[in-house]
Order: structure tokens, then C-alpha cells, then sequence
């Protein structure tokens, strides 16, 4: 313990002064001692933006596109899945605090799973990520948050190499909760996750035995990704109108459009690469 507490004051005297006061702009109302209402600490997050912020800037050297089209408010930032241990979501996060005008704070859904991982599940409470309950969706947008959903979920990080970028089902969720709260979703495409951790096999018995979704083998064989140069595409935000109470053949088709769109931004961002890793 003691030597965590070290780590974080080592950290907490490097975080540049930019970093801290783009979360301290970001931030809800906090407790006496740092904490909001979902768990999220002003602390864990300025410490989990200055990693972040290196890998966004110097590892994964991400460019952004188009985050000029995400709306002011409540909303749903839908996109694909990949990377294996969401450095996606990590990234998309990273851009909306240091590239959008003004920065933006995202609530992204995670898998239960990771509340069943011992240090990761505390790391992602105090960061401002929230299990990805239906409940706490309608709560955040009730709030005006801006949320982030896979609608694919870990099936969709734990792709193997030879599927990546092909979208898998989406559910219908993501798209009732939108109806029913009346927030608009931004679709959009991450680029670069699949080349930063390719899985060439998935060893299921293993994974069943960890209670884990999947173990990915990986060319590094190290949770530590590749350094692919990322790059993020957010198409026009879609609005839908309803109740979010209706039946499957209605939503599904909204389903797709949002699916459609998402698969346009990633042919669209994989065209523009010059370059995969340099």
C-alpha cells in the first residue's frame, strides 16, 4: 500500500498544470473528500489523464477527425470495438478531454467483468466508468452526460486477427435508450486498435477457467500494445424518435443505419492511412 500511495504522488507531482485544470473543468460535484455520487475521484482521473495523455499524444499518435460533430449534452458516442483491453475507449476518452472544444468528460459502459478484476475494477470507478447497466445509462443521460457504448461488447475487443474490423451484431439497447431519452448518437470508427494488439489465437479453456471473456495471444505476449498509429472518425450525430418501448422490427432497422454508418467511418479511416506503425 505504502508503495502505491509513493507511485501516486510521484505522479501527482508530474501531472502538468493543462491536464489538471481540464479535469478540474470537467468534473461533477464532488464530496469533502473527492468523490461524486458514481465513485469517480478528481485525483484517480487527472493521474489516469496524464498515462492516458502520453499514449494518445506519443504511443498511439492519434489523429481526430470530425469530434467538432459531436453535440453539446446528454448524447451516446457508439463505435467499434477492438484492442483487447480497451485502449479504444482509453483513446476516445483521451480525445474528447484534450481535443474537443470545450473538453468534454465521457462515461464509458464497461464489462461487468472487469468489476469481477481485483485493483482494475477500482482503477475504472475512480477514472468515471461505469458498469454498462441499462440503469445507469438512462441515469447518466437524465444527468446530461455524454456516455461511450460498444455495442458489440468484449466480443467485439477480443476479435482474432483474421476478423478484424468486421463489425459483429449489435444489440438493440443502445438505440432504445436513445429514444427513450431523446440524446443523440455519434457514431464513430477507431482506427489502429486491431494493428496495436493483434490476436492471432484465442485460448478459450483458459479464459473460461479465469472467468474472462477471452486470452488473447498476442505478438508481444504482453498486455502492452504495438505502437500503431490510431486515429478516430465521429460521423454526424443521428437522432431517433420513439418511446424505446417498441417492437424489435421497428428499432433494428435504426440498428443498422447506425451500424452502416460506423462501418463507412472505419473503410473510410483504414483508406486514409499512410502508414501503420511509422
Amino acid at each position: 500500500m505504502r508503495a502505491l500511495e509513493g507511485l501516486f504522488e510521484a505522479l501527482d507531482r508530474r501531472i502538468p498544470r493543462e491536464l489538471a485544470e481540464i479535469v478540474e473543468a470537467v468534473s461533477p460535484t464532488v464530496n469533502a473528500l473527492g468523490y461524486d455520487k458514481w465513485g469517480f475521484s478528481t485525483a484517480a482521473a487527472k493521474r489516469t489523464l496524464y498515462v492516458a495523455a502520453w499514449f494518445y499524444r506519443h504511443y498511439f499518435r492519434v489523429e481526430v477527425h470530425g469530434i467538432e460533430r459531436v453535440p453539446e449534452g446528454r448524447g451516446l458516442l457508439i463505435g467499434n470495438h477492438s484492442s483487447q483491453l480497451a485502449y479504444d475507449g482509453m483513446m476516445v476518452a483521451t480525445a474528447m478531454m484534450l481535443d474537443a472544444r470545450p473538453p468534454r468528460a465521457v462515461k464509458a459502459m464497461i464489462e461487468k467483468v472487469f468489476q469481477r478484476v481485483p485493483l482494475v475494477n477500482v482503477w475504472m470507478t475512480r477514472a468515471g466508468q461505469i458498469t454498462g447497466l441499462p440503469e445507469n445509462c438512462e441515469r447518466l443521460l437524465a444527468d446530461d452526460e455524454l456516455i461511450m457504448v460498444f455495442p458489440e461488447g468484449a466480443r467485439g475487443s477480443g476479435k482474432l486477427w483474421r476478423d478484424r474490423y468486421k463489425l459483429l451484431d449489435f444489440g438493440t439497447g443502445f438505440v432504445r435508450l436513445a429514444m427513450k431519452t431523446r440524446a443523440p448518437i455519434t457514431p464513430f470508427a477507431f482506427v489502429g486498435g486491431e494493428e496495436a494488439c493483434p490476436s492471432i489465437v484465442d485460448i478459450k479453456p483458459l479464459a473460461r477457467a479465469l472467468g474472462v471473456p477471452y486470452f488473447p495471444i498476442t505478438p508481444t505476449l504482453l498486455p502492452l500494445p504495438l505502437p500503431a498509429r490510431c486515429s478516430i472518425w465521429f460521423g454526424e450525430p443521428m437522432w431517433f424518435e420513439g418511446t424505446g418501448n417498441e417492437e424489435d422490427a421497428e428499432v433494428i432497422p435504426k440498428v443498422e443505419a447506425v451500424k452502416r454508418r460506423i462501418a463507412e467511418l472505419i473503410d473510410e479511416g483504414r483508406a486514409a492511412r499512410t502508414s501503420l506503425y511509422l
